[in-house]
């Protein structure tokens, strides 16, 4: 089972309004830029940051983060959306930080190669070298320390969202933290999930969470219109496996959007999930 490239792919979010110097001018201030060498995945990332509305206005406040992977094509438009949700006063202030790679082609092409853990079997129908752990390990110990050395950040409010085989990595990194008794991230939004990858590798959660006693969130996604055995019912599956667990301490959220095919369900679930864990209700 194979995921469709998402480079072909076009969605456009189109925002009118008016533009002045002075909005011009704070939009330059809240957006930066960098690129960020990897020792643990040997590669070159390309951070995009988009600040608070009012983050320069009261230069006391902590901020939550939002880290988003596959930055060259979701971030622009969650950033789009953050601004204008935080103005309607629809989601929280947050710093969102997108994680991507030189180009969107070379991102459609490494995507397997970081969001995936362990190394694929042959019923995948796939080579993946299990690249996720190495990853994970770069947003963890070279992303995140820099984002909150250069940034007002609150540590104890972070989230991570990615989609489909990004989806797949949110979920793993929320196992990473879970085996290994760390707390890096405490919301996890995953839209459209691989579940299927590595024999359902990632069905031991539930029993993880459990044992774990954590406070954590979680949004989990799928559209009903995605293939029904290798998308949707792993989604209900693992929905029905959390809810018998009745973890304490989780919030645990899950969503089948009608009629959504795979490419419709990540910005309205990023959305829709910040939303539903979000730290400011």
């Amino acid at each position: 089972m194979r995921e469709l490239k998402i480079l072909p792919l076009l969605l456009y979010i189109v925002l009118t309004g008016c533009s002045t110097e002075d909005t011009a001018t704070k939009k330059n201030k809240s957006h930066a830029k960098f690129e960020q060498v990897s020792k643990s995945a040997g590669d070159t990332f390309y951070i995009d940051v988009q600040l608070p509305e009012a983050y320069f206005d009261n230069p006391q406040k902590k901020y939550p983060t939002i880290v988003l992977i596959d930055g060259n094509f979701y971030f622009p438009m969650m950033a789009a959306v953050a601004s204008q949700y935080e103005i309607a006063g629809l989601l929280e202030p947050s710093i969102l930080v997108g994680v991507g790679y030189k180009s969107f082609k070379y991102m459609d092409s490494v995507r397997v190669r970081d969001y995936l853990y362990p190394k694929s079997l042959p019923s995948d129908e796939m080579e993946a070298d299990g690249g996720g752990k190495n990853f994970h390990q770069y947003l963890t110990e070279e992303l995140l320390p820099k984002i909150d050395s250069q940034y007002r950040t609150d540590i104890n409010k972070r989230a991570l969202l990615g989609h489909s085989f990004g989806g797949y990595f949110v979920l793993y990194s929320l196992l990473n933290q879970l085996q290994n008794n760390t707390n890096h991230f405490q919301n996890f939004i995953s839209a459209s999930p691989t579940l299927w990858y590595n024999n359902f590798y990632l069905n031991q959660l539930p029993e993880e969470l459990a044992q774990s006693k954590k406070q954590l969130g979680i949004f989990l996604s799928v559209g009903d219109l995605e293939d029904s055995a290798w998308s949707v019912k792993p989604v209900r599956d693992l929905a029905a496996a959390m809810q018998k667990y009745n973890i304490e301490g989780v919030e645990f959220k899950t969503q089948i959007y009608n009629h959504l095919d795979h490419m419709d369900v990540a910005v309205l679930s990023f959305t829709k999930g910040l939303q539903e864990l979000s730290n400011d209700k």
